[in-house]
């Protein structure tokens, strides 16, 4: 099974990106589906989730009203529309399917910086 982030980038500050994220291998729709993140020198943090196979999904405080995450089941595929991006945003992001006894997989990352 497989998980391909793409659409990482530099973005200045206010700027916008959109993350995808491909699964291969798997029953996507039955996997809840998230994104992380992990600034240097700091843990990994949940950013977005999303149920299986769809409903209403959960941000960490700090990304709420800028951070959209959804879901194309038939296309395997997740997104993060992230806008009014921050320096502090800077991060590689990983997205990942959990599928409970099934199991869970990662992502390789995606780099985002926020830098003007």
């Amino acid at each position: 099974a497989h998980l391909v982030e793409t659409g990482g980038g530099l973005v200045q500050p206010g700027g916008s990106l959109t993350l995808s994220c491909t699964a291969s291998g798997f029953t996507f729709s039955t996997y809840v589906m998230s994104w992380y993140r992990q600034a240097p020198g700091k843990g990994r943090e949940l950013v977005a989730a999303i149920p299986a196979p769809a409903g209403i999904a959960t941000y960490t405080n700090s990304v709420k009203g800028r951070f959209t995450i959804s879901r194309d089941n038939a296309k395997k595929t997740v997104y993060l529309q992230m806008n009014s991006l921050q320096p502090e945003d800077t991060a590689v992001y990983y997205c990942k399917g959990s599928g409970g006894i099934q199991g869970d997989y990662w992502g390789q990352g995606t780099q985002v910086t926020v830098s003007s």
